[in-house]
């Protein structure tokens, strides 16, 4: 009997120590959401590639060549990728509709089987702002729900087989996520026209104004709506409440007459979609998402940022982003670090959809200037470090940059209109052309970098590296524990292929130690050690 008593006593650490190991092990298997595990485009304490170029054939896993555009961000569950594409072309176009939901092999790119969403109201393709493929899927693990930004949303379940579909009209720059069993999403409530969303000749009823939706994910039934409005560009993220109750931040605001008012922010209960607290801001551009550190709420409004008690929605500090701000950049004799105020501009100082809470840190990207900004948010510092903004790579040479103005080939040429001029410096335009051969030119604005008047991928941080892509088909990877932020923290530039042709508005996700990506020409796995492309 006490010969019993101790082997039980030694197989039960060790059967609780497996246990927990494969319960870590699935969980790295997992990024269920655009927004990965925990809905904060974060994972701690795992490693990731930080280097790879499709051009050399670096780091490079598979490489699986697509039929046409998409532009979701791509997730992982049980071995399978899922994602969404535009329905292939059999002419030059600016208009979609339809999409395809792929399901395939994370560990070779194998496709398992696609599903054709139909939706009935045409937007722009391949628009630098969204289209009907933007979107990434949601899965709880047994479902995935794919969603098309031109009206409908369908759930399948892991092979194939049709379980539900409902008519909506997802926001094409919305990021689902699940909670419970409250799938959650932006959810817009009058029908766009001409392919966009133009702004309202005057007010419009609360039954028109966009709302954040939640439906069942396992019957595609309606749980609730919000009534406070939001804005199609508003990223919520899931949080919990010092009570325990899930909830979110929703933002009304931004160009174009939003009908929404008052224009601010809300925090809501997921469980119910009742608003808790509205903090109204005037001219506020709530193009971002809002993140929470220490029971507080991370905003920025123009061009402050904005710390918001979370518990009774009052703003209890603000720090200017633009007045004596620590400034790295690279100038014709190197890198130089200075003190310095920025200039102001009219237009909102950071590109929407851009920022990003790592641990202390506060990132976003500037819409007027080539540089990633930091905020620490304990002690209020700002921080900038000048990126390229495009990288002309080829074989057995040195790459090009451009950091300045100065460093352009040749004048500006200006084949589409944005309020920023940094989106021009490039060395080669993209040329919006897919694998089906025809041109998809929804938006002019599309041929641009990335830097500026667009709606960015979000920045997905694994470990120690941030990635941050841009629209031209490079990825930074940035060292966000580096202090101080100086040129010591951008570890890599790295390509999605030949510049003008790897034009892509996909987050980078991670599982398995590996890291996924979707252009507009192919799907792209990434891992630490060098193999043959695969199509």
């Amino acid at each position: 009997m006490k010969l019993e008593k101790r082997c039980c006593l030694i197989i039960a650490p060790v059967f609780f120590t497996l246990l927990i190991l494969l319960g870590n092990r699935t969980s790295l298997a997992q990024w269920p959401q655009a927004s990965g595990p925990a809905g904060d485009f974060v994972i701690e304490d795992q490693e990731a590639p930080d280097k790879w170029s499709v051009i050399l054939g670096q780091n490079i896993a598979w490489r699986k060549s697509l039929p046409e555009l998409g532009q979701s961000s791509v997730i992982a569950s049980g071995g399978r990728l899922f994602f969404t594409f535009n329905q292939p072309a059999t002419s030059p176009t600016t208009l979609g509709s339809d999409i395809l939901a792929y399901c395939c092999n994370l560990e070779d790119g194998k496709t398992l089987w696609t599903r054709k969403i139909s939706g009935p109201h045409p937007l722009k393709i391949a628009s630098s702002w969204g289209d009907s493929s933007g979107l990434a899927p949601v899965t709880d693990g047994k479902r995935v729900a794919f969603f098309n930004g031109s009206g409908k949303i369908s759930c399948f379940d892991f092979q194939g087989e049709h379980l539900w579909s409902r008519e909506a009209i997802p926001s094409y720059r919305g990021t689902p996520f699940l909670v419970d069993k409250c799938l959650i999403y932006v959810q817009m409530n009058w029908a766009p026209t001409n392919g966009g969303y133009p702004s309202p000749k005057g007010p419009l009823p609360r039954s028109n104004w966009t709302q954040v939706q939640a439906i069942d994910i396992q019957t595609g039934q309606p749980l609730w709506s919000t009534q406070c409005g939001g804005n199609l560009g508003s990223q919520p993220l899931p949080i919990q409440l010092k009570d325990g109750r899930n909830a979110f931040l929703i933002g009304r605001g931004g160009g174009h007459s939003p009908p929404e008012k008052p224009l601010g922010i809300s925090l809501i209960d997921s469980s119910t979609g009742h608003e808790i607290w509205n903090l109204p801001i005037d001219n506020y551009h709530c193009r971002q998402t809002k993140p929470i550190h220490d029971n507080q709420a991370l905003v920025i409004v123009n061009d402050q940022h904005w710390w918001v008690d979370l518990g009774s929605g009052e703003v209890v500090r603000r720090v200017s982003l633009l007045d004596d701000v620590m400034v790295t950049r690279k100038g014709a004799e190197g890198w130089v670090r200075q003190r310095q105020s920025l200039e102001k501009h009219k237009k909102a100082q950071v590109t929407d959809q851009s920022n990003l809470l790592v641990d202390d840190f506060h990132f976003f990207r500037s819409y007027h200037f080539n540089y990633l900004g930091r905020v620490n948010v304990i002690t209020g510092e700002v921080e900038y470090l000048q990126l390229p903004t495009s990288m002309l790579r080829r074989q057995d040479e040195m790459d090009r940059l451009i950091w300045n103005k100065e460093d352009l080939p040749r004048p500006i040429e200006k084949t589409f209109s944005v309020p920023t001029e940094i989106a021009y410096w490039n060395f080669k335009q993209n040329r919006m052309v897919s694998n089906s051969g025809f041109e998809l030119l929804g938006d002019a604005r599309s041929a641009g970098n990335g830097w500026g008047h667009y709606a960015a991928p979000i920045p997905t941080a694994i470990g120690k590296h941030l990635y941050i892509p841009m629209m031209n088909g490079i990825t930074f990877t940035i060292d966000w524990k580096s202090y101080p932020m100086d040129e010591n923290a951008l570890i890599s530039i790295n390509d999605f292929g030949t510049l003008g042709d790897a034009w892509t508005r996909s987050s980078i996700t991670f599982s398995q130690g590996k890291l996924f990506a979707q252009t507009i020409r192919e799907l792209i796995c990434i891992e630490g050690q060098p193999n043959t492309d695969q199509n």
